[in-house]
């Protein structure tokens, strides 16, 4: 193993990836796997650096000049205003050769300035979305900015001599270059570690959520089905064979390799996610809506050829039971897998070591059979979809059980408002290839659980809830809710709208009235539009929509409201996840994006 060279809070000079320029910054740690320093600059951006990267400051020395002037014209003892930069102080000619090594190695010397002096080029399109993400690189450029870096890095072989003399002024078009070769370099050098900051309360929290998980679900569940709900009234536990049965499990099977099925047929648009460590995009091909609108066919005939969706209320609770194992299974078989996987694709949150803390993340991130992408396939098919069957099934039963010839109102609108929830999701598929389940998250026993048992058996609570209870609302009371659920969707398909036109185009001209705050990262921060309300204008909107599926199901009992409750406490930890990133990244930046936009989630509130 190679000594260490710098301690932990010295400070030293680093070079900026991607140029010659050498900054003040404070190392902060030391990676003894990777060989890397974390350093600090000082606006507080942190990155990792190479030990060849990072110079004592003693090696830094100006050149002695007794010239007040720091203009290049004037390195001499002399005031003359007349003397040209290419003759000496003591008037002596010099030669063709000398004046090219001068003028050589003026081209050669830095000097160090404040990082805030880097500015974004208007065509920069790898601008900040509100949300922490992935640095996207344009491959067909690379090659020519790496030649760049490589030639860059070779004139860093002068810098023992560096001098304080600024250089010319960069044009626009040079210092847009210089951020993406940052960008290029900062993607490709980036290497996978072993996971240290351990979230859910580290290994004992994940072993204790394996279990916590799955006993909320069914409690749930269970308090459905009885006929007072309340809280505290803990249903008893169920036989066995009201847990399990081998059809309903080989039902579930069939399902899951129904949706399988649809989501391998050759329709719909094949794009690329976002760079993975390595540098390489993986492939995904967009066809949610189709498999959706071939789902509603099959329903349809099954109904047609009256094939009762009452047999899923009947069993719905083995259902969930036969979809839980089948997670865990799947996480089992995720995790046997990715002990074979390559370093540069396992998750950055799941890789810490430890078996039930990392089968409970997920250590890979991206898993695939052939290009098959199991965890992008659970995230949008078999449980999203499911979702509205499930709710179908729960409206036929509620006039069956309740003998009724039409559903009740709420009934109607939980079914209208989850409906549109979900064909949106599925409409809008590729924006899921930017979100943090997909570019961070590994594929696990949460992810796997939460695809297949948690969307589709818990986030249709409302509707199972109102098949023994039905609630009665007024007219007045139903117009409120629709015009709450209309107006978050609003906000959040607007908000997600302008995050993704803007990810893509930035010069659109729809987008022009928008203002953003440039970072030393090489992105910017959006402070007007939606994201100029508040931090995270779509979780406002996913809030409000979930506040009007619950209220649907009136005020009798506070079960139906789980939804809104669980959800909202979701989004503020994911915000406060999404703020310790995005302040450790971005630095002073995103100290002045708060003071710009104060609020996170709530206007005025919070």
């Amino acid at each position: 193993m190679p000594n260490r060279r710098f301690a932990t809070g010295e400070v030293v000079m680093g070079r900026w990836p991607g140029s010659v320029l050498y900054y003040e910054v404070q190392i902060t740690s030391y990676n003894d796997l990777t060989h890397l320093y974390t350093v600090q600059y000082k606006d507080g951006t942190e990155l990792e650096l190479r030990e060849s990267d990072i110079r004592s400051v003693s090696s830094f020395k100006p050149r002695k000049s007794n010239s007040s002037s720091s203009s290049p014209s004037r390195r001499s003892g002399s005031r003359s205003r007349s003397r040209s930069p290419g003759r000496s102080a003591k008037g002596k000619r010099r030669s063709s050769s000398q004046s090219r090594e001068s003028r050589d190695e003026k081209k050669k010397t830095v000097r160090e300035t404040n990082l805030t002096l880097l500015k974004l080029n208007e065509n920069n399109t790898s601008r900040y979305n509100g949300e922490p993400d992935s640095t996207e690189r344009n491959d067909t450029s690379y090659k020519i900015l790496q030649q760049k870096v490589e030639s860059e890095l070779e004139i860093g072989h002068v810098l023992d001599k560096h001098t304080l003399h600024p250089r010319r002024q960069k044009k626009k078009e040079e210092i847009f270059l210089e951020e993406r070769v940052f960008e290029t370099v900062k993607t490709t050098e980036k290497v996978t570690t072993e996971t240290k900051e351990l979230e859910f309360g580290g290994r004992i929290g994940a072993f204790c959520m394996i279990f916590f998980l799955p006993a909320t679900a069914f409690y749930l569940l269970l308090m459905c089905k009885q006929e007072d709900p309340s809280v505290m009234n803990f249903p008893p536990l169920p036989a066995f064979d009201s847990l399990w049965e081998t059809r309903v499990f080989g039902v579930f099977l069939l399902w899951f390799f129904l949706q399988a099925l649809f989501s391998l047929l050759p329709v719909g648009k094949v794009v690329e996610g976002m760079p993975l460590l390595n540098g390489r995009r993986l492939q995904y091909r967009i066809n949610g809506f189709y498999a959706f609108v071939l789902t509603a066919a099959a329903v349809g005939n099954s109904l047609y050829f009256e094939i009762e969706l009452h047999y899923l209320y009947d069993h719905f609770l083995q259902f969930a039971v036969s979809a839980a194992i089948f997670s865990l299974l799947l996480s089992l078989y995720l995790y046997a897998r990715s002990l074979k996987a390559p370093k540069e694709e396992l998750s950055p949150g799941g890789n810490s070591g430890n078996f039930v803390y990392d089968l409970f993340i997920g250590r890979e991130l991206n898993p695939r059979i052939g290009n098959f992408d199991l965890k992008y396939f659970c995230e949008m098919r078999p449980g999203l979809i499911g979702w509205v069957v499930i709710n179908l099934a729960m409206l036929l039963a509620e006039m069956k059980v309740q003998n009724h010839n039409v559903p009740s109102l709420s009934m109607i609108l939980v079914n209208s408002f989850q409906l549109l929830y979900v064909v949106d999701a599925l409409w809008n598929e590729e924006a899921i290839l930017t979100t943090r389940d997909i570019t961070h998250d590994g594929f696990g026993f949460m992810l796997a659980f939460g695809d297949l048992v948690w969307i589709p058996f818990v986030y249709s609570l409302q509707a199972f809830y109102l098949v023994n209870h039905p609630t009665e609302i007024s007219w007045p009371i139903a117009s409120a809710i629709i015009i709450l659920n209309i107006s978050g969707y609003y906000i959040f398909r607007g908000a997600n709208s302008q995050k993704n036109a803007f990810r893509r185009n930035p010069n659109d001209p729809k987008l022009a009235h928008l203002k953003c705050i440039p970072t030393a990262a090489g992105k910017s921060l959006l402070v007007t539009g939606w994201w100029g309300l508040v931090r995270h204008p779509n979780y406002l909107g996913d809030i409000m929509m979930a506040l009007a599926w619950s209220l649907s199901c009136g005020f009798n009992h506070i079960l139906p409201y789980f939804y809104v409750i669980y959800f909202t406490c979701l989004l503020i930890h994911r915000e406060a996840c999404d703020e310790h990133q995005c302040k450790k990244k971005y630095g002073l930046a995103w100290e002045r994006y708060c003071q710009r936009v104060p609020y996170r989630i709530f206007p005025y509130i919070y």
